[in-house]
């Protein structure tokens, strides 16, 4: 079962609207629905504890910028004595279409510097992830310049029907599994 959520995102507040920030959204709606308040973890992280049906259930953001993500995760799966398992993982993903949400067991970092990170310092893809679509850059604009922009008033919508539908996954990942959430989700 999950014990551990992580948000992706870059911290400085520049970032704090844009695509590559997504995971963070998720985060701080969640923390919001469950009533909680990061501090300041062991690491380059700050996490927020909670319990659900008597498992310990940690919700981390990573300090780092995206592309050492794994950095942190690491230092809060060592913290909580976690395995990748039990790790879950909200990132944006540009190969979906904006709006779409998927949630997979295991997996490739899909050119996602973060979850690359991620793998390399947990040195596994045996951990589960749900991936938010921010959709293809435009023709002749670099991915890592895209990620970085904000959101148009039009795709607002779109992303915070998306963000609320992640938080339905993961919590229903955090109290039912992995598997009936993919099942209720993708």
């Amino acid at each position: 079962m999950i014990r551990m959520v992580v948000g992706l995102g870059n911290p400085p507040r520049k970032y704090q609207d844009t695509r590559h920030n997504l995971g963070y959204k998720v985060l701080d709606l969640l923390l919001e629905n469950f009533k909680l308040k990061l501090k300041a973890g062991r690491g380059d992280y700050h996490f927020a504890a909670t319990e659900i049906d008597n498992r310990d259930i940690y919700l981390v953001k990573p300090d780092t910028y995206m592309n050492d993500s794994g950095l942190a995760v690491l230092q809060a799966v060592e913290k909580f004595g976690l395995n990748p398992e039990e790790l879950l993982v909200v990132c944006d993903d540009f190969n979906l279409p904006l709006g779409k949400t998927r949630i997979r067991e295991r997996g490739s970092e899909g050119g996602h510097k973060g979850l690359r990170s991620i793998i390399y310092h947990l040195n596994s893809q045996e951990f589960p992830r749900v991936r938010l679509g921010i959709g293809l850059p435009p023709s002749g604009v670099p991915a890592e310049e895209y990620v970085l922009e904000k959101f148009s008033s039009e795709e607002k919508k779109i992303v915070n029907e998306m963000l609320d539908k992640a938080c339905q996954v993961v919590t229903t990942a955090l109290s039912l599994g992995i598997k009936e959430s993919m099942q209720k989700f993708n």
